[in-house]
């Protein structure tokens, strides 16, 4: 048992009450990793147990009481020091007040944001219990009343018609308000389009072009309905300070696949949608649409025998994609390739992998790895100082290590490595090469036009508006650039005295090299993405 679980854990809790079997915890895990969702939500899934077992094990797991809710239970004095909305914004419910504290039941006993406002409103500190959502707005309709705004959702924004404000209003569930804002980007080709929780209000916070405005405000009565909504849609982790999702979305009898992030904040969550383009990562270099200078750099990397070469990209996945292509193009035959991490499933050679286990430091790891003697050493992830201090030990025992860092281009690469040389964790000896990749969408060619552009900017514009062949999107595709950079003894000399990253991306333009941000140039003046679209991609 303890191989599957790690002691104390929901899974072992439930395991040793006899509620679930190991069969049942394998089965978890894996939908887990397959679909990215929460361990409990994988149980629920599968019909193993109900939501009332997970709430009472995270409960048991908190060491925080478990009370199901009676009216007889709730102390209307205790109910009177915490206003309506905040209640309900938090889905919580008074318990009792007794001499300098009040007890509260809550959905979510981690949601620190609301047990600071009620701390404020009651003046007093706060002792936590879980309960039932659905019991919680039982108790909030019987001693708060119905909401004030109950028959409205409390949607304002001059953006949408009078016709459409009155369907989202008069939808308290929030469907209707989150299907009509992912028709308002889909429409007007945003980049994205966030819901930012403000305390007295909900702003509706749009991008496109880099540049950002409100376009509407959302009462935050019901914002919690909205989450909850959109949670179960992209499959969100309920607990987690921060999560991503995708799903679906309908529109004209296409399917138009989203994404959405979660970050967890003070006065609820924030939460903002992306449309997305599925587009299969290519499958080898020479898919990838790069110029012959960039080709021959990426496989001058793909030749290194030992040292240290960055793999970047700001997606986790698309990340993941890349280093999978750089072994493909490496010569791995009757090599030892370690990979440490979980990553994306492999596709084509697949090669050892080694997760690391909860509570484990990565350096530990890879130290544990370097007995093996890889020759290869793939790590996902080495932003933390500690992962690239040990990867330049790696490094320096001769092996060749694939390094990850999350960035968009070469210069937020070689930013965070310059971060790590003046903290003394780099020896720029050690260094090869750096290979960053960004998606950007391209135009729908059937239905991309010439806009004006603006005064400041010589080259045409395109946009495309939507039609039958892009599901009305106006977008064909995703194009993968590149940012290849090669280490020789003249960029190290340069690299070691640089300020920024943008130091050495300037010394390498006035030798000729060329990378993502001119190849995305090139393509906006040909119509082939938008300058809009391609400005996003190096900002997001």
């Amino acid at each position: 048992m303890e191989s599957i679980v790690r002691p104390g854990s929901l899974g072992d809790i439930l395991f040793r009450c006899q509620i679930i079997s190991e069969d049942d915890i394998r089965a978890a895990l894996d939908e887990q990793q397959a679909s990215g969702c929460r361990f409990g939500e994988a149980l629920v899934k599968q019909g193993v147990v109900t939501q009332e077992d997970i709430d009472w094990a995270l409960s048991n797991q908190l060491n925080i009481p478990y009370v199901r809710l009676k009216p007889a239970m709730v102390d209307p004095g205790a109910v009177a020091l915490v206003p309506a909305p905040l209640a309900r914004q938090h889905n919580l419910i008074p318990l009792i007040a007794t001499g300098d504290e009040i007890s509260i039941v809550i959905a979510d006993p981690l949601n620190t944001a609301a047990i600071a406002a009620v701390e404020k409103a009651a003046g007093c500190p706060v002792s936590v219990s879980v309960g039932l959502l659905r019991e919680i707005r039982e108790m909030q309709e019987i001693f708060y009343g119905p909401p004030e705004e109950s028959d409205t959702l409390g949607f304002q924004s001059p953006a949408f018609p009078a016709g459409a404000l009155s369907a989202i209003n008069h939808d308290p569930t929030g469907a209707k308000f989150v299907d009509y804002l992912l028709l308002f980007v889909v429409q007007q080709k945003l980049s994205s389009l966030s819901l930012q929780p403000l305390g007295d209000g909900i702003a509706v916070v749009c991008r496109r072009g880099g540049v950002g405005r409100e376009v509407g405000r959302l009462s935050p009565t019901h914002y919690p309905e909205v989450v909850m909504r959109v949670k179960k849609l992209a499959r969100l982790a309920g607990g987690e300070f921060t999560a991503k999702g995708t799903f679906a979305f309908g529109w004209k009898g296409r399917t138009i696949p989203f994404q959405v992030a979660l970050l967890r904040g003070e006065g609820g969550d924030y939460l903002t949608f992306r449309m997305r383009v599925d587009t299969a990562f290519p499958d080898s270099v020479a898919d990838m649409g790069l110029s012959e200078a960039t080709a021959a750099r990426f496989a001058e990397l793909a030749a290194a025998g030992r040292g240290m070469v960055v793999v970047g990209a700001r997606e986790e996945e698309m990340r993941g994609r890349l280093m999978e292509l750089y072994l493909q193009e490496s010569d791995t035959a009757g090599k030892t390739v370690i990979m440490v991490g979980s990553g994306p499933p492999q596709g084509g050679r697949r090669f050892p992998r080694v997760p690391v286990p909860a509570g484990t430091e990565v350096g530990a790891v890879v130290m544990a790895a370097l007995e093996h003697d890889p020759d290869i050493l793939v790590l996902e992830d080495v932003a933390d100082g500690k992962v690239f201090a040990a990867a330049c030990r790696a490094a320096q025992r001769g092996s060749l290590v694939v390094a990850g860092l999350g960035c968009g281009d070469g210069a937020g690469a070689l930013q965070q490595l310059i971060t790590f040389r003046d903290r003394h964790l780099l020896t720029p000896a050690h260094l090869r090469g750096i290979i960053v990749c960004a998606g950007v969408r391209t135009l729908c060619p059937d239905c991309r036009t010439a806009v004006p552009s603006p005064p400041d900017e010589a080259e045409p514009s395109f946009r495309s508006a939507g039609c039958n062949s892009c599901g009305q999107t106006g977008y064909g595709g995703t194009r993968f650039l590149m940012d290849v950079i090669v280490f020789d003894q003249g960029l190290r000399e340069r690299f070691e005295t640089a300020r920024d990253g943008g130091d050495v991306i300037a010394h390498l333009r006035e030798h000729g090299w060329r990378g993502i941000a001119e190849d995305g140039r090139a393509l906006a003046a040909q119509g082939g993405i938008s300058r809009e679209d391609f400005m996003a991609s190096l900002l997001s």
